[in-house]
């Protein structure tokens, strides 16, 4: 009867006890384990970070650190941490906190629109992945990737198409760059090429005309007309004598692309540049800026037109007066520049 007793005993404290176990258990690796308020949290994990970086991160954000270390070691997930964007959905438990860092990177939404220089476009991905500025601009100036490409300094900004991409956080400067080769190979398809071809231009000719329309113009319905100028000028070989390729050989000049210029003078068209239109004949080695997709169609798909010369309608701000001869054209130009020296716009 005693014998029988201890063994109740026994038996019942092995249940208490497995009772215990099993509720550690369930409490460590299955009890809701975030401490904010939204319905998500997320967290950036650099690639080289170490396990200690990511429970730094996410300190702030569980209940019980203690919980996800111990699922974290028991899952062996501290030994294999990834780089990534990771959601951390509230009332998470920490095993499926370590499930979500193992495989659920979400991508990103990478922008960019007209960046005027590949030192710029850096530094504007650089805000949204991983990858810092030095390491893109390096990246984009790589010389053993020109060359396997047939790129070079002057044209390597045309593989960039402004648009929005889904790529993960921790994508690297080369990955990112390497993509965006890919993403204009699939731009440049066969309607497009086939328009190319039928101007006479190459891919990298069409961005570099684009460059200018774009800038030449912020109206998406007027750049076919000033793109069938321009074309209309490289036909006749007449230079195509663009502002916006000077006030670019002045910023190069200077070093400095930001450097705010209102007017064009006539010693600036004198200024010994490949980029100086009204010197070379011509497109430019390369592009002047970044054109959006609305300027690379507008060349692909010019308008068919006897215009020879256009100049600002001050008039209708934004848009411009079109001319078949110089006559007329000087006539339009006459009536600007009264506009702008009464502005008293001199530089």
């Amino acid at each position: 009867m005693y014998i029988r007793k201890i063994l109740v005993a026994v038996a019942l404290l092995g249940v208490v006890v497995g009772g215990l176990f099993v509720y550690r258990f369930y409490d460590v690796f299955f009890s809701p384990n975030t401490n904010f308020n939204n319905k998500e949290a997320y967290i950036l994990i650099p690639s080289e970070a170490s396990f200690d970086d990511v429970v730094g991160q996410l300190t702030p954000l569980l209940k019980n650190v203690d919980h996800f270390v111990t699922t974290a070691k028991k899952k062996g997930y501290d030994k294999n941490v990834k780089g990534g964007k990771y959601a951390i959905r509230k009332e998470m438990n920490s095993n499926d906190m370590i499930n979500t860092l193992r495989v659920n990177n979400i991508p990103i939404r990478l922008s960019f629109n007209n960046q005027e220089t590949l030192p710029k476009l850096a530094g504007r991905i650089a805000t949204q992945i991983e990858a810092d500025s030095t390491a893109l601009a390096e990246a984009f100036q790589d010389t053993d990737f020109m060359k396997d490409n047939d790129l070079s300094k002057a044209t390597m900004l045309s593989i960039f198409i402004p648009n929005s991409y889904e790529l993960f956080w921790n994508t690297s400067a080369e990955k990112f760059r390497d993509r965006m080769l890919e993403e204009s190979d699939r731009f440049w398809n066969e309607s497009r090429l086939e328009k190319a071809k039928a101007l006479g231009l190459n891919e990298e000719e069409v961005i570099t005309l684009a460059s200018i329309v774009h800038k030449e113009t912020a109206k998406v319905e007027e750049r076919p007309r000033v793109a069938g100028v321009y074309l209309n000028r490289i036909q006749r070989g007449i230079p195509l004598q663009a502002d916006p390729t000077v006030i670019y050989t002045i910023r190069e000049k200077a070093g400095d692309f930001d450097k705010e210029i209102k007017r064009v003078l006539y010693k600036d068209l004198k200024i010994d540049s490949p980029y100086n239109t009204y010197l070379y004949k011509g497109l430019p080695p390369g592009p002047i800026a970044m054109p959006d997709i609305s300027a690379i169609d507008a060349v692909l798909n010019a308008e068919k037109h006897d215009y020879l010369y256009f100049v600002a309608d001050v008039q209708r701000f934004g848009y411009h007066k079109f001319a078949k001869t110089l006559a007329q054209h000087n006539r339009n130009k006459q009536e600007y520049k009264r506009w702008i020296d009464k502005k008293k716009i001199f530089r």
